[in-house]
């Protein structure tokens, strides 16, 4: 059974500039997102380092421009390939967010990732506790 999903995707609101580091973030994060789960861990904690924690503020900034930029990041299933392309998107401007994969808490088994500030996701339509953690980058 498919269900019905209604996503909002909308490039030319996005300023020129942020539009294209946002299509590069999304294009980099889909390539890293089909390696196997610890050479996608140990890249992002390369990555992290000398990062300066991000805000709420600047996840969510980077949050809607990879939304808006890519169609597969908008979607339910576009959960890795959208997470990654927000920490490398906070990265470029110097700061990173806890970047976190784990499972639902509740059946039936799903695997999910997310980026969270101050143990809060930010983005998602989901409370913090929703999901066991697996591991955290940040």
């Amino acid at each position: 059974m498919s269900l019905p999903e209604t996503i909002a995707y909308n490039p030319g609101a996005l300023p020129f500039t942020t539009r294209w580091t946002a299509r590069a973030a999304v294009t980099a994060a889909r390539v890293l997102a089909r390696r196997r789960p610890d050479r996608v861990r140990r890249v992002m904690q390369r990555l992290c380092r000398g990062a300066r924690p991000a805000g709420t503020a600047q996840v969510l900034a980077a949050h809607r421009a990879v939304t808006a930029a890519s169609l597969v990041c908008a979607g339910r299933e576009g959960c890795l390939p959208r997470s990654i392309a927000i920490a490398l998107l906070c990265r470029l401007r110097g700061t990173w967010p806890t970047w976190c994969v784990g499972v639902r808490r509740m059946p039936p088994f799903a695997a999910h990732a997310w980026v969270q500030v101050d143990g809060e996701p930010v983005g998602e339509d989901f409370p913090a506790d929703y999901f066991r953690l697996f591991y955290t980058v940040g």
